[in-house]
């Protein structure tokens, strides 16, 4: 029996669509926590009872929490004790719980104690060091019974002493949150100079935002974090949240279905950076941004201005037929000068050391004359076009790529946000698994590998793969190639020491010395194979 899971159409448009979803497991375990540190009996309502949740309840009864449990209801009471660790001899199992991992060892490490720490293979995998690290700082110390700086280890801790401390957000926004809500157990309090590209990100911003619902005010001095000494604190009552992530899907029904959506006690005003999505369905001036070539061509005037961006070719462009038909026009782009470029343009705006033409547009929006507001899709949209171009601001990046996303961030961008957008489901991870593994070598460095299958997102899948292959040691360059109905498509990758736009030049594409991309009619695979290496060495020819 096939394995099809059948979806039926949606009838009844128009109705209202009410849902309740579960709690969000980044607010149910910062509860549990700062209920935990508290002097207060405190009740948790709409808690996620998830593995991660359920790792941390059992940790903090190990650690003698008295709690009471209602799974049905959602509800968990915990008795807090003011900072005391009730078992401070307990061994705790933090399993594959990220939270519970950080937050879990800060907390009795601050308190004081001796603790064996387990985890699954999984977590004993996950980077811990540089936490541990710290707490070893303080007096702190660890017997490890695997890798050093992983689980599991033995930790003993007598009245640590840590003043001031720098953490890398970067690796693990965790650990951030984690010294930030156990740090008030310090004699002294806490200083947290926080370093890294979470800094300012919404995790960080959600475990401040609790601290401060449960009593504990941390104060800010420009990049550093004052977190005060325990005073007494807590709450009888808190609600958690429903994970917005979740009901996000839910809000996009909405405009599809043309109805409305009722998500249970989502607000606004929610610690969740993904409430920024209900934002973007506000926005009305994107629902007719999309239109197609007939559309386009009525829409023309004798006053229309045509703008071209991230190409100058007349053969990369949409619909060819626009540029006959309107005079008026702006070319946008960072591409090596073609032959087959746009002719009459107005205005060239031609950067080829720039690192995107996303970066070329955030400068004129940064310099206008005209003060230009964005909306923050707009800058989200622009710095992922950075991010994209230079791989995460690894290549072909300058002062000027940097002070567009400067310029970008202070619209509120929310990085992590921008980095979901492109990441791969696990069908897709799969996919570009299985291209790396059939791989090819030539000439010792350059990898060569084709996607045999029929694929809608083809073009997005080897460009992603020539990007995983250059995660492979001695790989200078990769070119990955799929074909597309008539059409073979090749996505080249380079960390710098080969230019695989001359390369891909030579077969009619273009692109940069890092990143380019050909198309070929009239190719099979294998002949377009055959094509590309003969142009591979005729480049390694040239560059010797």
């Amino acid at each position: 029996m096939e394995n099809i899971y059948h979806v039926r159409k949606f009838i009844g448009a128009g109705k209202e669509i009410r849902v309740k979803v579960p709690g969000s497991k980044s607010i149910t375990n910062r509860a549990l926590l700062l209920a935990a540190l508290s002097d207060k009996r405190c009740t948790l309502h709409g808690v996620l009872f998830s593995d991660d949740s359920r790792a941390f309840l059992d940790c903090l009864e190990k650690l003698g929490f008295a709690l009471s449990v209602n799974e049905q209801a959602g509800e968990v009471s915990l008795q807090g004790t003011g900072g005391r660790i009730p078992n401070p001899h307990a061994e705790v199992n933090v399993r594959s719980a990220g939270t519970a991992a950080r937050f879990l060892t800060v907390m009795p490490a601050f308190a004081g104690g001796e603790n064996q720490m387990q985890a699954s293979p999984q977590m004993c995998r996950r980077p811990m060091k540089p936490l541990l690290g710290l707490l070893e700082k303080a007096g702190v110390s660890f017997q490890f019974q695997g890798q050093t700086g992983h689980f599991p280890f033995f930790m003993k801790s007598k009245a640590p002493s840590l003043g001031e401390v720098e953490i890398d957000t970067g690796i693990s926004s965790q650990f951030a949150s984690a010294l930030l809500m156990s740090g008030i157990l310090l004699r002294d309090g806490l200083k947290i100079t926080m370093l890294g590209d979470r800094a300012e990100g919404a995790y960080i911003k959600m475990t401040i935002a609790m601290m401060k619902q449960f009593g504990i005010s941390v104060e800010r001095e420009g990049g550093k974090y004052l977190v005060p000494p325990k005073k007494a604190f807590g709450l009888e009552e808190y609600q958690v949240e429903p994970d917005v992530s979740g009901a996000g899907y839910f809000y996009a029904m909405a405009p599809l279905l043309q109805t409305e959506v009722m998500v249970e006690n989502v607000h606004m005003d929610s610690l969740q950076g993904d409430i920024k999505f209900l934002e973007v369905l506000k926005e009305e001036d994107y629902k007719d941004a999309i239109i197609s070539e007939s559309e386009a061509i009525d829409l023309i005037k004798a006053n229309s201005l045509l703008i071209i961006v991230d190409t100058h070719k007349t053969s990369y462009v949409e619909f060819p037929e626009l540029l006959d038909k309107v005079e008026r026009k702006i070319v946008i782009d960072h591409h090596r000068k073609a032959p087959d470029c746009i002719e009459n343009a107005l205005v060239s705006f031609h950067e080829v050391y720039a690192s995107s033409t996303a970066e070329l547009v955030t400068e004129i929006v940064q310099y206008a004359q005209d003060n230009v507001e964005l909306k923050l899709l707009e800058a989200e949209s622009l710095y992922g076009g950075i991010m994209v171009d230079t791989k995460d601001f690894t290549f072909k990046t300058g002062v000027r790529t940097f002070e567009a996303a400067a310029y970008l961030r202070k619209y509120g961008v929310d990085i992590i946000r921008v980095k979901k957008w492109f990441q791969a489901d696990l069908e897709s991870y799969n996919i570009i698994s299985n291209i790396v593994r059939n791989v090819e070598i030539h000439n010792d460095t350059i990898a060569i590998s084709i996607f045999e299958d029929e694929n809608e997102d083809s073009n997005l899948i080897i460009a992603k793969a020539a990007d995983e292959l250059l995660t492979i040691s001695d790989i200078t360059a990769s070119f990955v190639m799929a074909k597309v109905q008539d059409k073979v498509y090749i996505s080249g990758r380079s960390i710098g020491d080969i230019n695989v736009q001359l390369i891909l030049e030579k077969l009619g594409g273009g692109g940069h010395i890092t990143l380019a991309g050909a198309q070929l009619e009239g190719f099979s695979l294998e002949d377009a194979r055959n094509e590309l290496v003969i142009r591979i060495n005729e480049y390694l020819l040239e560059t010797e």
